[in-house]
């Protein structure tokens, strides 16, 4: 085949692709170049999110009880507004990005897929402020 592909050349009619290999073609496309990073966002979100999940749920037991006022003078100290912050960030962030995969994966009109990207990103950031907005608004009330 290499002889083949120094005949063309030296001719000069034909192009290297003969002696192209199936790995060749592929190397540097694809989700090998562009998805390493993503998927270890996600699982890095992920871990947050788990652990700040059960951050939430230990904190909440020992609450002694569940009314607003408790909630909110549990809120109103920074070790538990802080993380509770985190959370809703990991919690949005990790969605955003499952999505986003989804979409990718499974949308294949770029019209279409651009859209529900779009999409997506405003319902997350929406959907994450509203969340700030109101914890910081029991944060900073404290237990009044």
């Amino acid at each position: 085949m290499t002889d083949e592909v120094t005949a063309a050349a030296a001719a000069g009619t034909a192009s290297a692709a003969p002696a192209e290999t199936a790995l060749a073609r592929v190397q540097g496309h694809g989700s090998a170049r562009e998805g390493a990073e993503h998927w270890w966002h996600e699982r890095l979100s992920s871990l947050a999110t788990l652990l700040l999940w059960i951050w939430l749920g230990v904190s909440l037991l020992r609450l002694p009880g569940y009314d607003h006022a408790m909630t909110a003078d549990w809120l109103s100290s920074p070790l538990a507004a802080v993380p509770m912050l985190l959370l809703v960030l990991a919690t949005f962030w990790h969605l955003k990005m499952g999505l986003q995969v989804i979409v990718e994966d499974y949308v294949h009109e770029e019209g279409g897929k651009l859209v529900w990207l779009v999409l997506i990103n405003f319902a997350a950031i929406l959907g994450a402020a509203f969340a700030i907005l109101a914890i910081l608004k029991l944060a900073l009330a404290g237990g009044d």
